[in-house]
């Protein structure tokens, strides 16, 4: 994929891990104990943070069940499987050959971050600055975190493409004034052209 701007900001989840659908059946097994929608409410919880995620989810009378949760998640993510994306080791390298700036842009937790470079030592040598839920007050879609990103490296907006796979996270890109590359991870690029300037399937 030819790549023409300074800066590239990656989302983690459906981005550069193929995680989505193991989130998806996580959470929809999680919130088969307590909603009749678990599928709709696993969508509305993409891209956002764990912080949120409990806001939107288990307040009021469900507020006690998020140690239990919590708990749960911590288990999950511990042994999940981090698996790339097809091609994204190769077209990051191949980015920071040519002098590209490089970041995550996630909204998982340091807790999380931690299980992924356990599981992937190589991972912190791929970016020049790794943000993460701790690093924002607003979530996406919220531009506040790929806005960060940019001046964490310097960079103007025109000069940044992000590559993300959520709705949310398309939205903040795009209200972060940033080239939008939708990765068709999550969403058929039908669904998502409208949120992004190019859908691509992977990084081969």
């Amino acid at each position: 994929m030819e790549f023409n701007h300074k800066a590239a900001l990656f989302d983690l989840d459906g981005v550069i891990f193929d995680t989505e659908p193991q989130y998806t059946i996580f959470w929809g097994r999680v919130l088969s104990r307590y909603y009749p929608d678990p599928e709709a409410r696993t969508e509305s919880i993409k891209g956002t943070t764990l912080f949120q995620t409990y806001n939107i989810l288990f307040s009021g009378d469900l507020e006690k069940e998020r140690p239990v949760v919590f708990e749960e998640l911590n288990e999950f993510e511990s042994k999940m499987p981090y698996i790339y994306v097809p091609g994204f080791q190769e077209f990051v390298t191949g980015l920071r050959k040519r002098g590209v700036k490089t970041a995550v842009v996630t909204s998982s937790n340091l807790e999380k971050m931690q299980s992924v470079y356990r599981a992937h030592p190589e991972f912190k040598g791929y970016f020049d600055a790794i943000l993460m839920a701790e690093d924002f007050t607003e979530s996406k879609p919220s531009p506040q975190c790929y806005l960060l990103a940019a001046k964490k490296l310097g960079m103007d907006i025109r000069d940044c493409a992000v590559f993300e796979d959520s709705i949310n996270g398309l939205k903040a890109a795009q209200a972060a004034g940033m080239f939008t590359i939708g990765v068709t991870t999550a969403h058929p690029a039908e669904e998502i052209k409208d949120l992004s300037d190019i859908q691509i399937p992977d990084f081969r």
